[in-house]
């Protein structure tokens, strides 16, 4: 059984959610795609486990395939490797009448999408997640990029992909702390707005997953139809990211993202309690759902280090910053700031206080 989620964007596509359906994403992408070459970008972890699968269900749907593998890891979500990517699309032969198809988590999805949109000024592409933190999160809404020295994700382009093919039973392969990146990020849909999953999170039975994932994605879808091009309500999503972000970088990038979103909420929601804008509670049921998951919820940096890597987020507009704050668990606010306040704010959310 699946289930599909309309996204209605600028070019609308489907998620197609369910248990066992990675063999069948040929059938799932014949009828989308008008050329029938396809270069299906993976990692050499995720190439190892299904790459294989992929290829026969798209070489018996018709589409003649050739794949291309780069390092797993953040460490390869740079220019040097998408330019890579890029020449083996080339020599691949690729036109613009063909396809990029994603498979794996997402850094994959990333520079794979970011390729295609870019590759002779814009072929489709398709996503496969196979991790849960890209599932409900970077497969969906169309935001590809990879990383530069000065920070995270600050160079990318929006791209919509044609279809997203979920099979949860992927998600039986990741390590316990991959799979926990994708709980922190679930977490943060229940703390933004649906108090029942995040409820569902904290208490988490696997043998949900597809429905679960499947109200994550139009969570999200809501916030992308309303907001494509992030420049209002989608700026909701990046609950934790600011100072996830800062946790990101100074580490190098061995933090792992959901990790680092999850400690920049119970950061947000403590300096909310404190400044009397989040209710009561909230930042202890953050950390107790982050901890039932596996996953930190204390950042090991100082609040001056914090700030100061923060200053490099891309969504900073000139002298300012908007951050989202928790008002409860289900409920957040947007508030926007001198950039200067980011260091009051990495204070008032370090532990203890």
């Amino acid at each position: 059984m699946t289930e599909t989620v309309r996204i209605n964007t600028s070019r609308p596509y489907d998620v197609i959610i369910g248990s066992g359906i990675l063999d069948k994403c040929g059938e799932y992408l014949y009828d989308l795609l008008w050329g029938k070459r396809l270069a299906v970008v993976t990692d050499d972890i995720v190439a190892g486990l299904y790459l294989e699968r992929v290829m026969i269900s798209l070489e018996s749907a018709g589409f003649r395939v050739f794949s291309v593998v780069f390092p797993h890891g953040e460490g390869s979500k740079n220019m040097g490797v998408l330019a890579e990517i890029l020449e083996e699309l080339a020599e691949g032969g690729l036109t613009r009448a063909d396809a990029v198809v994603a498979l794996g988590g997402g850094v994959t999805g990333d520079m794979a999408g970011f390729a295609a949109s870019v590759y002779q000024r814009g072929i489709p592409f398709a996503q496969i997640p196979t991790t849960l933190l890209a599932a409900v999160d970077s497969s969906v809404g169309g935001k590809t990029a990879v990383d530069l020295a000065a920070g995270k994700n600050l160079a990318g382009v929006f791209a919509q992909p044609v279809r997203v093919i979920c099979d949860t039973d992927t998600f039986d392969t990741l390590p316990l702390e991959v799979f926990a990146d994708g709980c922190a990020e679930s977490i943060k849909y229940g703390v933004l707005t649906d108090s029942g999953l995040f409820e569902s999170f904290s208490r988490l039975d696997r043998s949900r997953l597809p429905g679960l994932v499947a109200r994550c994605v139009r969570i999200k879808g809501d916030y992308v139809e309303r907001d494509e091009f992030d420049t209002g309500d989608r700026r909701f999503l990046n609950l934790g990211h600011t100072m996830g972000h800062a946790i990101e970088k100074l580490s190098g990038y061995t933090f792992p993202h959901g990790h680092a979103v999850g400690v920049g909420m119970v950061m947000a929601a403590r300096a909310g309690e404190r400044l009397g804008i989040t209710e009561a509670g909230t930042a202890e049921a953050i950390a107790a759902a982050l901890s039932n998951n596996g996953l930190p919820v204390a950042s090991p940096y100082a609040p001056e280090e914090l700030y100061s890597a923060a200053l490099g987020d891309k969504k900073r507009m000139g002298g300012e910053i908007t951050v989202v704050m928790p008002l409860k668990i289900g409920c957040c606010t947007l508030k926007t700031m001198p950039v200067a306040g980011l260091l009051e704010l990495a204070r008032l959310g370090k532990e203890g206080l």
